[in-house]
């Protein structure tokens, strides 16, 4: 093979430079085929050869090192190719190629702090056995000494993560590790800022001021990165032994200030040896503005009274990190209480969402899609989702105080505040960031958290994130396809979790509110409207009890759905609702942790349980249902036709009438539990309503149908031509679709036998299949539920009424029709529509009846018999002692009223005006408006009484489980009514009000309009 297929084939970008580099003296007696596959093993070959070349003019013994075995060379290779600015530090200190020669551990341990505080120390000629650091060497020498060993300790580290096995499990050890050696430089450089500052101060003035430089953001949580500034906050206290000066505040405070700026000038200050990094002490309070030490009383002071939100939140990092450690406990002690009440603060929750928005504003344009960091999915996002919950949840829970957020993160999974798939997604993808800010850092030594430009930077960075003995995927391409990944997951995260609604609700209870101590809680219960805060009690502690990950998630939870319960109109009820849903849905996985993580599952559900008998009844029976709540898309109606294709595919896969009922039965009710959930979110309205139960009815009947015709017929592939076709046709509300909860379907049933069929035999075989259906769908479900009805078939609009035969023939039909038809008839048959049955049979229904109800004269006696009709069901219908203006039926400016005068106009005028030709109450009303029949105002008025009778009706029934007609009395049931349409709460009597006022107004119109003027 060519040298420059070789080079192509071993990831070299610059093969020309290469090349020349390959034929350098320094490798003259190297075995070239060896040395390109120990540079294979390099991030960036190119890079790696380079340095190697250069090192070599300077340490040529470093020679005997490439004629090794191989493991022997990879600490060479790694580090040469990760790194350009530790390759120029050995070349600038040759005295420690040594490190290259390591022997490498397969699992390699850390360097304990102590180890590194006194290698550091000793560089400097301070005591390293001293508790606290004490004078060493100063000046330029001092602070080239203390570089030099920072480096040397951060070399050896580099070549253990570069050549770990597994780069992401290994990467915390390296935060842990960086931060303890930042650490331990600063105690070292307070050693010599100690030795300096004794050339202004009493040596002994200088002891007595005990000075905690206190380790703040990545630092503090160890977890630093390879270049960060080191954000840091000091605290000073004078000593307290006899022997030390008394020291008044204000000469503490001078000499504390001559070592902390010593300390950042040891570290960051020109010398022979680049400076390490930074020290940061704006995080401290007042920032640039503030003095640069306090005391501990001075720093509890401004936190007490000014410290803003996000300053609280930088402090769940902070960890005592050099000098007085002691002072350091003190001063974390003290102010804990004030972190973790913070999230009680008015605007909390919002500020910190607010300045995560800020952050990713303040991006640069041409920064933002390269931002690891700071950007939309980047480290950001992560580290400020994982934030919040602490300090949201650690005022209780003490599991969750902890400052790393690799661990943070596992620590509010185990505690059940992020779900198990969420924290291992996010976990995994924060060290991914954090490994790339990692290498992307390491090779200059330079503070970035950018993603390379160009093709062989990326191809390098993809290699750089590899074990060393991984096979190489395409670098660049992959690398970023991967990235882009990790950016959509970690976004959609921290939306889920940082703008979860719960957060801000829990933000605001007190810390005796969230533990829900059976004081606390039964007076917070009766502050918020229970009625029993012992029974409350009772169901709480049945929900909380032990220690499984379930009872912890209900403590997490209940302390924000008791004030949701407690908004809703039964509280009690909803919380004993609340616990049948959670004991039917046992340990299911996906349950709390939807309560827990969506924007208004959990809301939603508080209150539908706390308003609703129906729906809490249908939910403790069809469980999995609460999914719909964190799910919009699951909150649409289901058309007829997918119903009825579900119900086939469902009744082809199981034998036997009653398994295939049970089935359609099932349907139906998931479907009705489908409508109310959505009508009380708000998501219908009531037109919508009515049709969807209109299309569960219909998908029922079509299923029954079906299972009869088999019981009576056999099966379609062995029976023979059936002599009849049937078919149903709905009636009343259901033909209008425009029913409620828990209503009857009237219906006809008609029949056509085939021809040459025996008309007897069709008879009898229409009528076998009518009784069955009838029986079929009057059965319950399983298992039943007490506010739930069956479908029962009332066929009492039938020819001669409950006198005539339940089914006949559609020459029976016509002849009756055109016969002995009373005008009563051509009104019912207004809202006929087919339903379940033979199409053809369908059409010649619709055609043979379309001349009754739509007839071409009606005279003044027609006219005269509907009003006498109207005027007989006003009296004799309308229950004894019921109050005319609360009946939402019969009563006056109800419903009846309103379809009544409807219906008049249909018979009178549908004839000329195709509009008018509908089942549909409202869609006639609006087509006599646009016809001119009725003014649009009055229309207006007609239409918003139809409606909120319509309204008050379903609310009566989902309220109480029951079907009633009459606008409630009781106050809490109208006041539940008044939620259902719409009202705010408190708002029973505006309902009631509105309600009369309306039906009045609606009762004027049709009088004046339905018995004219």
């Amino acid at each position: 093979m060519s040298l420059t297929r070789q080079l192509i084939s071993g990831g070299f970008a610059d093969l020309e430079k290469s090349a020349r580099f390959l034929d350098a003296p320094e490798l003259a007696s190297v075995d070239r085929e060896r040395l390109l596959a120990d540079l294979a093993h390099a991030a960036d070959p190119d890079l790696a050869l380079q340095s190697l070349v250069r090192l070599l003019a300077l340490r040529p013994q470093l020679r005997s090192l490439l004629d090794e075995p191989e493991p022997a060379t990879l600490p060479l290779f790694r580090l040469l190719g990760a790194s350009e600015a530790l390759a120029e530090f050995l070349m600038r200190r040759p005295e420690h190629l040594d490190l290259l020669t390591t022997r490498l551990d397969p699992e390699p341990e850390a360097v304990p702090a102590a180890r590194l505080r006194a290698d550091l120390l000793s560089a400097v000629d301070a005591d390293p056995d001293a508790p606290i650091p004490v004078a060493g060497r100063s000046g330029p020498d001092a602070w080239v000494a203390l570089r030099v060993a920072y480096r040397r300790l951060l070399a050896d580290l580099a070549i253990r993560d570069v050549c770990a096995l597994d780069p992401l499990a290994y990467l915390p050890a390296v935060g842990a590790e960086l931060a303890d050696l930042a650490s331990a430089a600063l105690d070292a450089a307070l050693a010599v800022a100690r030795a300096e500052a004794a050339t202004v101060h009493d040596p002994a003035e200088i002891a007595a001021v005990r000075l905690c430089v206190i380790a703040m953001g990545k630092c503090g949580a160890r977890e630093l990165n390879y270049v960060s500034d080191v954000d840091v906050i000091h605290v000073i206290d004078t000593a307290d032994d006899a022997d030390a000066p008394a020291l008044p505040d204000e000469k503490a405070v001078a000499i504390g200030t001559a070592l902390a700026a010593g300390v950042a000038r040891v570290i960051s200050a020109s010398a022979p040896e680049p400076p390490l990094w930074e020290v940061d002490a704006n995080l401290r309070p007042e920032g640039r503005e503030g003095p640069l030490v306090r005391t501990l009383a001075s720093h509890l002071a401004y936190y007490q009274r000014w410290a803003q939100n996000w300053e609280f939140q930088a402090l769940l990092k902070a960890r005592p990190a050099a000098g007085d450690l002691a002072l350091g406990e003190r001063y974390i002690a003290a102010l804990a209480p004030l972190v973790w009440a913070s999230s009680e603060r008015e605007g909390f929750v919002e500020s910190v969402q607010a300045m995560r928005r800020r952050v990713g504003e303040n991006i640069p344009a041409r920064d933002r899609d390269r931002q690891i960091k700071l950007g939309a999915g980047g480290l950001r996002d992560v580290e400020f989702s994982i934030q919040l919950l602490q300090l949201v949840h650690g005022k209780v829970d003490e599991s969750v105080r902890v400052p790393t957020t690799t661990a943070a993160i596992d620590a509010l999974a185990a505690a059940g505040y992020v779900g198990r798939a969420d924290a291992r997604q996010m976990g995994h993808h924060y060290r991914f960031l954090r490994l790339m800010e990692h290498r992307i850092q390491l090779v200059r030594l330079r503070r970035t958290h950018l993603m390379p430009d160009g093709d062989h930077a990326r191809r390098a960075l993809a290699k750089a994130l590899l074990a060393p003995d991984e096979p190489l995927r395409p670098a660049a391409e992959a690398l970023m396809h991967e990235w882009a990944h990790i950016k959509r997951d970690v976004r959609a995260l921290h939306e889920r979790i940082f703008y979860r609604p719960l957060l801000n609700t829990a933000a605001h209870l007190s810390a005796d509110d969230v533990r829900l101590s059976p004081e606390a809680a039964q007076a917070r219960l009766a502050a918020l409207g229970y009625g029993d805060p012992r029974g409350a009690m009772r169901h709480i502690e049945a929900l909380t009890a032990g220690v499984s990950r379930r009872a912890a998630l209900q403590r997490q939870l209940l302390p924000v759905l008791l004030g949701w319960l407690a908004d809703g109109v039964d509280p009690d009820a909803g919380l004993l609702g609340f616990r049948r849903v959670s004991e039917a849905l046992g340990t299911s996985p996906w349950y709390l942790g939807l309560l827990r993580d969506s924007s208004s599952a959990a809301e939603r559900l508080c209150h539908v349980l706390s308003s609703s008998r129906l729906i809490t009844d249908l939910l403790e029976v069809e469980p999995e249902a609460v999914a719909w709540f964190g799910h919009d898309e699951e909150l649409v109606p289901v058309p007829f036709a997918a119903q009825w294709a579900e119900i086939r595919s469902k009744m082809s896969r199981h034998a036997g009438a009653d398994a295939q009922m049970r089935l359609v039965r099932l349907t139906r009710r998931r479907e009705i539990l489908r409508t109310a959930v959505m009508d009380a979110c708000g998501l219908l309205d009531q037109e919508a309503v009515g049709r969807s139960l209109a299309d569960a009815d219909r998908a029922a009947v079509l299923g029954a149908l079906h299972v009869a015709e088999r019981e009576v017929f056999g099966d379609p592939a062995d029976r023979r031509d059936p002599p009849t076709d049937l078919l149903v046709v709905g009636m009343g509300r259901q033909g209008g679709r425009e029913i409620g909860y828990g209503s009857d379907m009237d219906v006809l049933y008609v029949h056509d036998p085939r021809p040459g069929a025996d008309p007897g035999e069709a008879r009898r075989a229409a009528e076998a299949i009518v009784a069955r259906i009838g029986a079929l769908l009057q059965q319950r479900c399983t298992p039943p539920v007490l506010a739930e009805r069956p479908l029962i078939l009332d066929a009492a609009l039938r020819p001669e009424g409950r006198q005539g035969p339940m089914v006949r023939t559609l020459s029976s039909y016509r002849e009756y029709y055109q016969r002995w038809a009373d005008t009563w008839e051509a009104q019912a048959l207004l809202r006929a529509r087919p339903l379940a049955g033979d199409d053809g049979l369908a059409g010649r229904f619709v055609d043979l009846v379309d001349p009754v109800r739509y007839p071409s004269r009606f005279d003044a006696s027609a006219v005269r018999e509907i009003r006498r009709i109207k005027a007989r069901v006003e009296a004799e219908r309308l229950p004894r002692g019921a109050d005319p203006s609360r009946h939402v039926k019969l009563g006056r400016g109800g419903l009846s009223d309103v379809e009544w005068l409807v219906q008049l106009l249909q018979l009178q005028q549908a004839a000329r005006i195709e509009g008018l030709r509908t089942t549909s109450t409202l869609d006639a009303l609006h087509a006599a408006a646009e016809a001119d029949l009725l003014p649009h105002d009055e229309a207006a008025v007609l239409e918003e009484s139809w409606t909120l009778a319509s309204r008050v009706r379903c609310g009566t029934i989902i309220w109480t489980g029951r079907p009633s007609d009459v606008l409630p009395a009781d106050r809490r049931a109208l006041e539940a009514v008044a939620r259902w349409c719409g009202y705010p709460p408190g708002s029973a009597a505006r309902l009631e009000e509105d309600y009369l006022r309306l039906t009045r107004r609606a009762r004027a119109i049709f009088e004046r309009r339905f018995y004219g003027e």
